[in-house]
């Protein structure tokens, strides 16, 4: 695995695979790499002959209130795993490097549609980071071929748009959610979990379940199954963000004759923001 800290350096490597004849994927991440990072490497490497993984944990999405300073930096295990995983390129800059003219200087990209409901409503400004940070590592990589998790559902979507509005030319791949044996998926914040709420944070994947067995089984009262839903997981001790049916492609409140549904929900630990989502095709 070759390792860039600079965008200079990473373009003339990528120009050299591509003049090979060579297509290029890329994950982008904030490192702290687990399974399902993992598992996004190993679908980038189906689809393309050389796989680039970025690792920068971008200021710009966290909030004012937000983990920032605290979110885990593994950088020696990630590169072990990445090396384990068979990964070409790890792009590791540093905050001057993509952010050259300082944060408040940057030029943004916003991506108005569906990034002021669920996460959008919760953490104002992230999605920003998110579709500014994104699109400069499009810039920079110019993949063929980009792979996202489904866990984040919202972002998948907004990056989905943003590639459409902007005529980037990308092939968004979305990974499917790789869970624990409870059905929690995997995340990087799942570290803040403690060892007393371990055993019940798998209450807010079985709700998720539990609403679409429901919609499934007829039941289309949503606002009522939302409620339920939420009932469910506060009993439990947990505090809900949002719980949300949605349809699955602008991510607006569901009606009763969309086919394509995604529920979504989000709930904080004592010391985590968890977020999962279910969708399903009527």
């Amino acid at each position: 695995m070759q390792v860039f800290h600079h965008v200079a350096s990473l373009r003339e490597a990528l120009a050299k695979a591509r003049a090979d004849g060579k297509t290029v994927g890329f994950v982008p991440t904030m490192g702290n790499l687990h399974d399902a990072h993992i598992e996004l490497v190993k679908l980038a490497q189906q689809h393309c002959d050389l796989v680039v993984v970025s690792i920068f944990v971008n200021r710009l999405q966290f909030g004012l209130n937000e983990d920032w300073d605290k979110y885990p930096r593994t950088m020696e295990r990630d590169m072990a795993r990445l090396r384990e995983a068979e990964c070409d390129f790890l792009f590791h800059p540093d905050e001057n490097e993509i952010y050259p003219n300082g944060m408040d200087q940057q030029t943004r990209v916003v991506c108005p549609a569906m990034t002021d409901v669920l996460c959008g409503a919760s953490r104002p400004g992230h999605f920003e980071g998110v579709t500014t940070v994104v699109s400069k590592l499009f810039n920079i990589v110019q993949p063929d071929k980009a792979v996202f998790g489904i866990k984040d559902f919202q972002q998948l979507a907004v990056i989905r748009r943003m590639v459409e509005d902007l005529c980037i030319p990308v092939e968004i791949i979305a990974a499917p959610v790789h869970r624990e044996s409870d059905g929690l998926a995997l995340s990087s914040r799942n570290g803040y979990i403690t060892a007393d709420e371990r055993p019940k944070v798998a209450v807010l994947n079985q709700s998720l379940n539990w609403v679409k067995d429901e919609i499934v089984g007829g039941r289309r009262d949503f606002a009522d199954l939302e409620k339920e839903a939420r009932q469910r997981i506060e009993d439990t001790g947990f505090r809900v963000d949002y719980f949300s049916i949605c349809y699955s492609k602008d991510l607006q409140p569901a009606a009763d004759d969309d086919k394509q549904i995604t529920i979504l929900g989000a709930m904080y630990t004592s010391a985590a923001r968890l977020i999962d989502n279910v969708s399903l095709e009527l």
